[in-house]
């Protein structure tokens, strides 16, 4: 009778742990590396899991790139400065996000950067002349950028005026793919999207312990932060950018200027959800280090670490007080 208990807790402990494990999965979409990984005792049940997560973000991709012809961005920004363009409820919702973030920040958060940052080219090392800027530096105006709830219908006041959901739409992404695990009942993984992840539950027992990269050496961390059940996105002027005349030119554009930003190399949000750490990444980035850290301290449930031009690390309110 003993045995026969043993050996039933035995084959219990088996089917429930030896087969549970860590499964991940990582492809390249939305022009960055994007990655899941998440326990679970069922190979099958997890390979369904982190196939459905990058079907969410080719999903994603496939509307919000500005990019494919056939995206809704895409034609959004080809025909919305000539008539009102109807668009999805998804990408309505995160226009309004993006719009509220213009709104908190005075503009420095602003998807109609693009007006101007189209014409850079970071791979191949080119700026847009001063021409190009200055004439179309006026398009960039998120209060150009006309919603209409009733229509669900989106029309942009400046004929030069472009969008783009870089700054936002990884954010939203991760947030649909965790929201996707959870209905699934899996209770411990991680979504990331170049800069952008979000953290479900813990790593079995213990924090995911996160590293934000050093600015200026790549195979380094200038901070580790353990996590649980949080986002965090890291904005960085190291991702996409290239030299010239010794100034370093990279995507993060004050929207003042159509010029990169100069006085911060990286930010750092932690926040509930993807899609706000997204935004508010940039958005601080672009204030910089005083309006930025006034920004985040009084939002409850955001935290921000920043590496300024000089290499300081700076800390919002609460991560301030968690210090040891």
């Amino acid at each position: 009778m003993a045995s026969s208990v043993l050996f039933s807790v035995l084959l219990l402990l088996f089917n429930n742990s030896a087969y549970a494990q860590w499964h991940n999965l990582a492809e390249d979409i939305m022009g960055t590396r994007v990655s899941v990984e998440l326990w679970h005792k069922d190979q099958l049940q997890a390979d369904q899991a982190m196939a459905a997560v990058m079907a969410v973000m080719h999903q994603v991709n496939a509307s919000m790139s500005p990019y494919l012809e056939s995206s809704e961005l895409y034609q959004l920004n080809a025909h919305a400065a000539q008539t009102p363009v109807v668009v999805s409820a998804d990408l309505f919702s995160l226009l309004q996000k993006s719009l509220y973030y213009s709104k908190i920040s005075d503009g420095k958060f602003d998807i109609s950067f693009a007006s101007v940052g189209r014409f850079y080219n970071y791979r191949k090392s080119l700026a847009p002349s001063e021409r190009e800027r200055l004439d179309n530096l006026p398009a960039i105006n998120y209060r150009q950028i006309q919603l209409n709830s009733a229509q669900s219908s989106v029309r942009f006041l400046h004929p030069q005026l472009k969008i783009d959901l870089g700054g936002i739409a990884k954010g939203y992404a991760v947030d649909r793919a965790i929201a996707l695990l959870e209905q699934r009942g899996i209770a411990s993984a991680i979504v990331s999207a170049g800069g952008d992840s979000r953290i479900l539950g813990d790593r079995r027992g213990t924090p995911w312990v996160m590293g934000i990269r050093h600015p200026r050496k790549a195979e380094q961390y200038a901070v580790r932060i353990p996590l649980i059940n949080s986002a965090i996105s890291t904005s960085g002027d190291y991702e996409r950018f290239f030299i010239k005349d010794e100034q370093r030119v990279h995507h993060i554009i004050n929207p003042a200027t159509g010029k990169s930003v100069s006085s911060v190399q990286s930010v750092s949000i932690l926040a509930p959800l993807a899609v706000d750490s997204d935004a508010l990444s940039t958005t601080v980035f672009v204030l910089g280090i005083e309006q930025g850290l006034a920004l985040v301290n009084n939002m409850p449930g955001i935290d921000a670490i920043i590496i300024a031009a000089d290499g300081r690390l700076h800390y919002s309110d609460e991560l301030l007080r968690a210090q040891p």
